[in-house]
């Protein structure tokens, strides 16, 4: 084997990590989602924009008003998990350039000074940082179940209403609970997805 991760920690990560549809009543600190974003703010993004924007779901009016925007399949899994996070791309993200990127802070006007370029770059570059988010619970010993399947039209407009941001995505997060995984489904084989030119 030649990676550097241990088998355990491969299974914890990829391997036996699944989409959890139920969780426990345990509930998810703020410690641990600070452990987790702690872990997942060096995901890798084009000009180190970090435009990933994390809303935590935890009151019961905040769920009310989240839970009616998911799609009917989503909803009962969405109502009872401990912690929801609602993951946004900021498409105002290059106002923090200055910040995060003192090498060019121009980029800010330069290369991202038009919305349609700003949108479609946050976009892109959330998504990354969605990927380690969910990496970074399954790190933390906790099930994700992030799904896309809810009105991005109305959540964009019950939680960012500066229409600065676009919902990416919305994970429920927490111990998986009973019967909480469907069977996994196939994965694709190294030769059906890898070419070599």
């Amino acid at each position: 084997m030649t990676l550097l991760l241990d088998s355990a920690t491969q299974d914890l990560l990829f391997r036996e990590a699944r989409t959890a549809n139920t969780f426990t009543e345990e509930p998810v600190t703020d410690e641990q989602v600070q452990e987790i974003y702690d872990l997942v703010k060096y995901a890798p993004t084009a000009f180190n924009q970090q435009p990933l924007r994390v809303v935590l779901v935890r009151s019961a009016e905040g769920r009310e008003r989240l839970v009616r925007h998911m799609a009917d399949g989503n909803k009962p899994k969405t109502s009872t998990a401990p912690l929801v996070a609602i993951l946004a791309a900021d498409n105002e993200f290059h106002e923090e350039l200055p910040t995060v990127l003192p090498s060019f802070p121009q980029a800010k006007d330069v290369i991202f000074g038009e919305r349609p370029v700003r949108e479609q770059s946050a976009a892109l570059n959330a998504a990354l940082q969605v990927g380690y988010f969910i990496i970074g619970v399954r790190a933390a010993g906790l099930a994700a179940g992030p799904m896309t399947g809810f009105d991005a039209e109305g959540l964009n407009k019950e939680f960012f209403a500066d229409g600065e941001h676009s919902v990416l995505a919305v994970v429920n997060i927490g111990k998986p609970g009973e019967n909480a995984w469907y069977p996994r489904n196939p994965r694709l084989e190294y030769d059906q997805v890898v070419t070599t030119v």
